[in-house]
């Protein structure tokens, strides 16, 4: 194997190598089709987030604020279904959903806001709307979980698409995934298998989870956006150098503010998904998000530096962290061994991009 093949496929590659240890070590546990459905279950909701990471990174920046605001949406959605009366009909369910993904888009648009009109960095603007997003979320919900939802949200988190159907958009996928791609045929053999094994998992169960359709929909949607527009030419132009991005005529302050628009979106998103999930919306809810969703986008080969990264390798990026997490709570391992993990792969992960980009 040579180092471009390397490159290219070695988290895919990293993947399979975790996935054999894990069912080596837990008796072929993991393995089980009832498992790997629960894992991509388990990835849907940092997958979503991680899409929306990276752009942000990609950008050179970073948004800190994205636990808080999932939190604040799920919040917003547990008053609506609960105190609003929105939780009995479909149409509840709906609105519900809607105005989540407004509270995150509006959040989104406010860290987009700042970090282009005003030029301040994005560490800062991010930190403190991570603040205020918890602080009105505690306020909000008196600081006490807000449960049960409707029954007309419970099929976001619980429903299953047929095996034949999920056959059929996982094939949409995997030849979106090709398209957007542009790969070599070699380089296409890890990620196409990647596909059947999840493919095996969803066939053999009970089909695709509605958490991981949401997932496969969200990923298309910014893989096309940002392999396919002038939007993403403009995302790549300005990780790479603002300043000759500017001067190139790419509209570097929307760019940046659509960005930061969609990452909120994205939490709005994930704040109603984990909501349904939970069956309930706590405003502690979504902690550590962030952490995870860098993890996953470092992880999948997108420099912190900007400029260089793919929506689909933050993906696999996300499957390797929720295997670890999988993996090490069907051996038993407390969850606060995972935390230091998680950290330890961080760290590691960054090293190799600061090497490779020397």
């Amino acid at each position: 194997m040579n180092s471009k093949f390397l490159s290219k496929n070695g988290v895919w590659i990293g993947f399979f190598l975790l996935a054999i240890i894990m069912t080596i070590a837990t008796g072929g546990d993991f393995f089980q089709p009832r498992n790997l459905t629960n894992l991509l279950r388990q990835t849907s909701i940092n997958g979503i987030l991680a899409a929306g990471m990276t752009l942000v990174i990609l950008l050179g920046g970073i948004d800190l604020s994205i636990g808080s605001l999932v939190a604040l949406a799920g919040v917003t959605v547990g008053i609506s279904q609960v105190f609003w009366g929105w939780g009995t009909t479909a149409q509840g369910a709906i609105l519900s959903f809607g105005l989540s993904l407004f509270v995150g888009l509006l959040a989104g648009i406010v860290n987009g806001g700042l970090v282009a009109g005003l030029g301040i960095a994005p560490f800062v603007i991010t930190l403190g709307m991570m603040v205020v997003a918890r602080g009105l979320a505690l306020i909000l919900s008196n600081g006490s979980s807000i449960s049960p939802m409707g029954d007309s949200l419970a099929p976001i988190a619980d429903a299953y698409l047929p095996q034949i159907g999920g056959a059929f958009l996982l094939i949409i996928f995997i030849a979106i995934f090709l398209y957007t791609q542009r790969r070599q045929l070699m380089n296409t053999i890890f990620p196409i298998l990647t596909f059947g094994f999840l493919g095996y998992a969803f066939i053999a169960y009970k089909g695709i989870p509605m958490l991981v359709l949401f997932l496969a929909i969200s990923l298309g949607i910014i893989s096309l956006l940002l392999n396919k527009t002038t939007f993403g030419r403009s995302v790549y132009a300005i990780g790479s150098s603002e300043r000759a991005a500017y001067w190139a005529g790419v509209p570097v302050k929307k760019t940046i503010w659509i960005v930061y628009s969609l990452m909120g979106l994205l939490s709005g998103l994930a704040g109603v998904l984990l909501t349904a999930r939970l069956n309930g919306a706590d405003p502690n809810a979504g902690q550590l998000f962030e952490l995870d969703a860098i993890a996953s986008v470092v992880i999948g080969g997108t420099s912190l530096k900007g400029g260089v990264g793919t929506i689909m390798g933050s993906f696999i990026g996300a499957l390797i962290i929720a295997t670890l997490n999988n993996g090490m709570d069907l051996l038993g391992v407390p969850s606060f061994y995972q935390m230091v993990f998680k950290g330890i792969i961080i760290i590691v992960a960054v090293a190799l991009d600061k090497k490779g980009r020397v």
